[in-house]
């Protein structure tokens, strides 16, 4: 009777623990097949919470990574300041720009820079102004046709792809956006995909080292941290121009290329 009495009661505990098994698996699984991986996700970043409110708590080698500008402050890229802040025909001047070259904006934003690097490669050349925002996109649209410019092509890109063609551009210029880079990892090997041999990576971003720099500390870069990014990355550093009251000039070239870069 004792053996019979403890026999069902063991069949009795591995049911409740069938059941309770199967009850968990029913609340996870739906989790499991509605949660979809984001494409191009890496075990490179960490996140933390409490995080800076200027950034979106994801680090990335160190570094916080800073929230996207919206399309809402547009008019701060077309700031009447911004020329004195920033002297964008002197960064211009120092890309030695060529008739004929082909140039990505990389986070075109209003078309700023855009315009100014449209003119520098003339009608043999080609700018290819890429942003992640459709608003930004309608922008680029609309400045091609107000200034009757025939060689701006807007390419709408996503968090982890610029969406240009293999080996398409001379040069990538990144002013003031890599930092912003949601996935900056993959985001930044689709850049070098997009290279010709001997192109150029070149970035623009306020110095960190500085904090006389009226800007968001999530929003500068030291040189340091760039170079420091761009090792994992198919990137060789050829040099840093210092010319502009505020910014980094930071040039890479296209690993293995052997070519000179701007200003050489």
């Amino acid at each position: 009777m004792h053996q019979l009495t403890w026999s069902v009661v063991w069949r009795e505990w591995q049911r409740c623990l069938l059941l309770v098994v199967f009850a968990c698996a029913s609340q996870i699984l739906p989790l499991a097949t509605s949660a979809q991986p984001v494409a191009g996700q890496t075990n490179r970043y960490g996140f933390y919470q409490p995080h800076n409110p200027d950034g979106i708590g994801k680090i990335y080698l160190g570094r916080e990574i800073a929230h996207v500008m919206g399309h809402e402050s547009a008019d701060w890229l077309e700031r009447p300041e911004r020329a004195a802040e920033e002297q964008p025909e002197q960064l211009v001047r120092a890309l030695k720009l060529r008739s004929g070259d082909m140039v990505a904006d990389i986070g075109a934003g209003t078309g700023y820079f855009t315009r100014r690097l449209a003119q520098a490669v003339g009608p043999a050349g080609r700018v290819f102004a890429e942003d992640v925002q459709p608003e930004m996109i309608a922008l680029l649209k609309d400045l091609n046709a107000r200034l009757s410019l025939t060689n701006i092509t807007p390419v709408l890109g996503d968090a982890i792809d610029p969406h240009l063609a293999t080996a398409s551009v001379d040069l990538a210029l990144l002013v003031d956006v890599y930092h912003e880079f949601e996935f900056p990892y993959e985001m930044m090997l689709g850049i070098c995909r997009a290279l010709k041999p001997g192109g150029c990576v070149i970035f623009v971003e306020y110095r960190g080292e500085d904090p006389a720099v009226p800007i968001k500390p999530l929003h500068k870069m030291t040189e340091a941290q760039v170079k420091k990014e761009m090792s994992v990355l198919p990137l060789d550093w050829v040099k840093t121009i210092e010319v502009l009251p505020r910014q980094h000039i930071i040039i890479f070239t296209k690993r293995g290329s052997g070519i000179a870069s701007p200003g050489e």
